[in-house]
């Protein structure tokens, strides 16, 4: 019975958190489609990106386009379970669940409008030894959850640097290749990998 109320719990959650964009996403106005690019472009991170991004105000392209689109690109998925409490016999009981993903936004030109990103996020969940069945279903429905959030933390990502360059007076416009964007700022307790500028030439000397 408590496994039971425990996941009918956590499913009114998840159904309470879902996504909604308080304004459609920034995206500059000759932006053109968008299309969403996975290594498994079948998964579900990548089919609840689609949603988002056409529920945030962006279009998308068509699988099969042949013109150029601004892309997507879902460089990374990755999964791991850390231990972080033990019973009186040693054995592993509690788990974080950490889900990470590397994503870049870039323009139909290749250029990138939002450089390469990284957003973890981790649930806890506890595991009794004699009671597998159980963990499992319990940790399905948090991957569940982890998903979503991270589609929702992905699109805010985009939309937080977009918003932040026009704020700072910055053309986004294909850049020059030597410009380096800033990864605007990031979702408290979420990690961004900074993009860093190539270093100066050498002084030539007489």
């Amino acid at each position: 019975m408590t496994r039971i109320l425990l996941a009918l719990l956590v499913a009114l959650g998840l159904a309470g958190c879902g996504f909604h964009m308080r304004n459609k996403l920034m995206l500059p106005a000759d932006t053109a489609a968008v299309k969403v690019v996975s290594s498994a472009p079948y998964s579900e991170l990548a089919k609840l990106l689609r949603r988002s991004l056409l529920a945030s105000g962006a279009t998308l392209a068509d699988e099969d386009a042949k013109e150029p689109t601004a892309q997507l690109q879902v460089l990374s998925e990755r999964w791991g379970d850390l231990p972080i409490s033990i019973d009186a016999q040693g054995r592993a009981q509690e788990y974080s669940l950490r889900y990470a993903v590397i994503f870049i936004f870039r323009r139909e030109d290749g250029s990138d409008l939002v450089p390469q990103q990284v957003i973890e996020l981790s649930r806890d969940y506890v595991s009794p030894p004699t009671d597998a069945t159980g963990t499992t279903t319990e940790r399905e429905i948090l991957a569940d959850e982890l998903r979503r959030e991270m589609s929702a933390s992905i699109i805010r990502r985009i939309d937080s640097v977009v918003r932040n360059e026009l704020h700072e007076g910055r053309s986004l416009s294909a850049p020059a290749a030597d410009k380096v964007i800033p990864a605007g700022p990031a979702p408290a307790g979420v990690p961004a990998i900074q993009p860093v500028p190539a270093p100066a030439d050498p002084p030539v000397q007489d």
